[in-house]
């Protein structure tokens, strides 16, 4: 097939890209920079140079590919609103380009966090919630399959993890750790984050294009929950910084993430494509010191 990717250069989309490729398919990036552009280049991919707010380039690339997976997303949490309604207009173009095609369309999102219970891909975020207007967006993707595409929605969980991996969350604690001395945790750090591998989220965003029934839900969790007290024991012990309980304002943003038990299940997920993570898991790489040795 020949794919279109929005975040094609970014953390996930560079996973994506060489997974796609091994397994025949043809990428076509959307770079929105010269710099994404040069880097797509090098890796063999075609490069649609716009913006994802140029909605007929968009478009245009859509009903031009045999499929479309939507990675990109402004994660400025200042103006989460904003990016959201950006994202839902986006959304809505690619549903009018691929309407009746039959094409398969994906994108990602985030697990919800359910209180009390294991997130699984029948949940929904709670009204209201920091995570419910991109939550909203995957479902109005789920509605495309009514329209003749074969959409599906490939929810990522806290932490996509990694070598290499330069500005998720496990990184920022990281940071915190460094310079604040200490490596901390919220509480008494029994909060758990779901987490997976960034290739093995790249192995279900190909499974999704290729095997995924319109209108399904997918989780990309290799980690059901990993408490948050063990990855900041993992982090100082890779640093040499004490371990202790801090506050939440302490963390910044992350601190009402920190302070929230989110696991997450991908029980279905694996029942329904067959997927199985085989990368390291999140305690495996902090174990390895793969965020502490470059920062």
């Amino acid at each position: 097939m020949r794919v279109f990717v929005t975040g094609a250069s970014g953390w996930i989309g560079s996973a994506l890209v060489p997974e796609l490729g091994a397994a025949g398919h043809q990428v076509v990036g959307l770079a929105r920079s010269e710099a994404a552009a040069t880097a797509l280049t090098a890796q063999d991919v075609e490069v649609v140079r716009a913006d994802m707010t140029d909605l007929a380039a968009m478009g245009d690339a859509a009903r031009d590919a045999d499929a479309v997976v939507h990675l990109a997303f402004n994660h400025d949490f200042s103006r989460m609103q904003e990016s959201v309604a950006e994202d839902a207009a986006l959304i809505a173009a690619f549903g009018d380009a691929l309407e009746g095609s039959g094409k398969p369309f994906t994108i990602a999102s985030g697990t919800p966090v359910i209180p009390g219970q294991i997130a699984t891909e029948r949940d929904r975020a709670a009204a209201g919630s920091p995570a419910s207007g991109r939550d909203d967006n995957g479902y109005a993707v789920l509605a495309l399959a009514d329209r003749g595409i074969r959409s599906s929605v490939v929810r990522l969980p806290r932490s996509v993890h990694g070598a290499g991996e330069q500005h998720g969350f496990i990184t920022r604690l990281v940071e915190l750790a460094r310079t604040s001395g200490v490596s901390g945790y919220v509480d008494d750090g029994s909060q758990r984050w779901p987490a997976v591998h960034v290739r093995d989220a790249a192995t279900l965003f190909r499974l999704a294009l290729e095997r995924a029934e319109p209108g399904t839900m997918l989780h990309a969790v290799g980690d059901e929950g990993v408490r948050t007290r063990e990855v900041a024991e993992l982090i100082g012990a890779q640093l040499g910084r004490p371990v202790a309980a801090r506050p939440p304002e302490d963390f910044g943003f992350l601190g009402a993430l920190l302070s929230n038990d989110q696991p997450a299940s991908a029980e279905l997920t694996r029942r329904l494509l067959g997927w199985e993570p085989t990368h390291p898991s999140l305690t495996e790489d902090l174990a390895a010191g793969r965020y502490t040795a470059r920062i």
